[in-house]
């Protein structure tokens, strides 16, 4: 199984970094019970991005939850040596894996490395990045996940060239592979991302950091209709 069997053609991803941890459990479960499918699991390492988020431990304390909604685990790293933390993600049930094509001399290679471990595989690149670049690497990818924030801390507003490099993205890719928009999603941003290309957008603070989550994530996910055909 993979992208094509978990996603539909558009997803909303609650980004659980922005989470409440002392409930993280009843926030995921009342996301899944409105309808969220994908979980985005942002795992940074204090080098490759200034903070220290979460890992291996705390995926693998709510990969069996997730799995038993039918939900699936999209796990970002932004992390320097993203292949040395595949197995480890593997293990502890993440389903798919994104790393940064920054950190990678060899995407090629990382790409096999997370398919030889049965996971899905996305790449990742900066606001500094060339479109170009990104677009290129992601030869036998699943996803490219266009950063429209300076990845980091929850919170930060969508950076104004990001549809446009959206656009652009999607102008390079073929058509079976997803792409992806990470930062500043919000009810006031989500159909300029849809409408430049992003089919799986994800949302942190929009949904974790409002009184009821779940309701929250209804309010993207119906914002998105007639957004893009």
């Amino acid at each position: 199984m993979g992208w094509s069997d978990w996603a539909r053609d558009v997803e909303v991803e609650p980004s659980i970094y922005a989470a409440d941890f002392s409930r993280l459990g009843d926030q995921l479960g009342g996301l899944a019970a409105a309808g969220a499918r994908v979980f985005h699991f942002d795992v940074g390492d204090g080098h490759f991005i200034p903070e220290i988020t979460i890992g291996p431990i705390v995926l693998a304390s709510i990969a069996p939850l997730v799995r038993g909604w039918s939900g699936v685990l999209d796990c970002h790293l932004m992390v320097s040596e993203p292949e040395k933390h595949f197995q480890a993600i593997a293990e502890a049930g993440g389903k798919s894996v994104t790393f940064h094509v920054e950190v990678s001399d060899d995407p090629a290679r990382t790409i096999a490395r997370a398919r030889s471990l049965g996971l899905g595989v996305g790449v990742a690149f900066n606001p500094e990045t060339e479109v170009e670049h990104a677009a290129a690497a992601a030869e036998g990818a699943d996803l490219v996940l266009c950063m429209s924030i300076h990845p980091g801390y929850s919170g930060q507003k969508l950076m104004p060239e990001a549809p446009g490099r959206i656009e652009q993205l999607r102008s390079l890719l073929p058509a079976d592979v997803r792409v992806q928009v990470d930062g500043g999603i919000n009810a006031e941003t989500i159909r300029a991302a849809r409408v430049a290309g992003a089919d799986l957008l994800v949302a942190g603070s929009a949904i974790f950091w409002r009184d009821d989550p779940a309701a929250a994530h209804a309010d993207l996910t119906d914002r998105l209709e007639h957004s893009r055909g």
